[in-house]
């Protein structure tokens, strides 16, 4: 079977102002790259609408209210400092979320074997009812949420390699027995959560704080702890949560990655979870500042996802 790639043009849309490090590049480069590549074991999608109630279980409804009346009829608003919304960020968000549900639906009805969701904006420091680090809506924790309430799953894995702790996902599942959320993440640093000491309700949440400076060999070390704790769990679905600033040249953080370690972490990640999720991984976006090393990176994870049997 092939892998599905899901993406829409809104995301173009979506206008975060002169020199905002989320712009619209990130995605033109990784979908430019893969048209380029035009690699037949591929399969595009574009999202497809859904029901806002999935909504619901990962945020507020003041909070989906707040957000659906701040996208502006002209220029750029800020939901917080760092996040921008400008006319078209309505469509681009909707259709970020509607990417990862699309990607699921692919997946469980078997249109595809995995998939990556080529989206913007990012999603996993979005909070339950707060925007934030450029995120208005969690993608992945919507889709996790999405897998629990419509296909019943009872273990869902999220794994956030974002440089940044996915603080939105930890907070939204941190009571949830039912979603494990492991996240590899430099610190201290931007957010300023995910110490080792946060550990959710169930023990559910596992975090691998890195300093700033680590090598690849030292993270794909401290990897190793990822795939432990994910043997432990044995997730019938995985998720990644695909950030791709933990690469050396990106100008945001200070870990240091290079293009082929995004593969082999994905690679290391498919061959342990096999036996337990039967191949169910969906894959979204979430940073990565530096356009070459984004363009490189996530050709290399989905490389990874393609080679996976």
């Amino acid at each position: 079977m092939k892998t599905g790639l899901i993406t829409s043009d809104t995301y173009q849309n979506h206008n975060t102002g002169e020199g905002h490090p989320e712009k619209i590049d990130r995605v033109t480069v990784v979908i430019d790259n893969f048209k380029r590549l035009d690699n037949k074991n591929l399969i595009w999608e574009k999202p497809t609408k859904f029901d806002q109630s999935f909504l619901i279980n990962t945020h507020s409804s003041e909070y989906i209210d707040l957000v659906s009346k701040s996208f502006p009829e002209n220029g750029l608003a800020f939901l917080d400092g760092d996040t921008v919304v400008s006319p078209g960020s309505k469509d681009a968000t909707k259709d970020a979320v509607g990417s990862i549900i699309t990607a699921i639906d692919g997946v469980q009805n078997k249109d595809f074997k995995n998939a990556f969701c080529a989206v913007r904006p990012p999603g996993h420091h979005a909070e339950k009812d707060k925007a934030m680090g450029f995120c208005i809506y969690n993608n992945v924790a919507v889709g996790a949420n999405y897998l629990i309430e419509k296909y019943k799953y009872n273990k869902v894995a999220i794994i956030d390699f974002d440089v940044h702790h996915g603080n939105g996902t930890q907070g939204i599942f941190y009571n949830n027995e039912k979603v494990l959320y492991i996240s590899t993440h430099q610190y201290p640093y931007y957010p300023g959560s995910g110490s080792e000491k946060e550990k959710g309700k169930f023990n559910n949440v596992f975090n691998i704080p890195l300093e700033a400076g680590t090598t690849a060999e030292e993270y794909l070390n401290a990897y190793e702890h990822v795939l432990k704790k994910l043997k432990e769990f044995k997730p019938e679905f995985l998720l990644f949560s695909a950030g791709f600033d933990a690469h050396i040249d990106d100008p945001l953080a200070q870990l240091r990655l290079n293009s082929e370690d995004f593969y082999q972490l994905t690679k290391r990640t498919l061959d342990v979870v096999k036996s337990f999720c039967n191949g169910n991984v969906v894959s979204i976006l979430e940073g990565g500042y530096d356009l070459k090393a984004l363009q490189d990176s996530t050709q290399r994870h989905v490389d990874a996802l393609i080679e996976f049997n």
